[in-house]
């Protein structure tokens, strides 16, 4: 009961100090309403005023160089992806044409194999054997010519790149 009264003493007191504080501010506001505002704090107000114009014109140019920047990346990742699906594709016709190119060897080098197991065994002609010989070195230069175009592919994708890091 004691710490009932002590407590209410003493809210009585803070709010009695509360009323003080606000009788002194609201006595305060009115005269610093009704001074004149300083020459200096104008100048400096304007001041103010003119960086921030400054640097809302400084951020909308920066804005506006990120966009044009982040339009030329959308740009040139857009042609990057088309050129490399296109180099994609080119590459997997290669590869499938150089797939053909070594079985029809294989199935050249095979035969010619059987044709010389045939003439040891006195069953063929021996023009036959040249003319498979003749046939399995063609193809042994088709094979290397397709080599050296898709070599040259490579090295023609290759240039341009190089340049651009030189």
């Amino acid at each position: 009961m004691n710490d009932i009264a002590e407590l209410e003493r003493r809210i009585t007191m803070a709010l009695e100090r509360i009323g003080a504080g606000i009788d002194l501010v609201g006595a305060a506001v009115p005269a610093q309403s009704h001074r004149e505002p300083d020459g200096d704090a104008e100048t400096r107000i304007a001041e103010l005023q003119d960086a921030l114009d400054s640097e809302r014109t400084t951020n909308a140019q920066l804005t506006e160089r990120v966009r044009a920047i982040k339009e030329k990346q959308e740009t040139m990742v857009g042609a990057l992806e088309k050129n490399v699906a296109r180099l994609t594709h080119q590459l997997d016709a290669a590869t499938i044409d150089l797939q053909r190119l070594k079985d029809a060897n294989q199935d050249l080098v095979d035969a010619n194999r059987a044709l010389g197991a045939a003439v040891e065994a006195g069953l063929a002609d021996p023009g036959l054997i040249n003319h498979a010989m003749l046939s399995e070195l063609e193809a042994l230069r088709a094979a290397r010519a397709a080599d050296v175009a898709e070599m040259d592919g490579i090295l023609a994708e290759l240039k341009p790149l190089i340049s651009e890091v030189a």
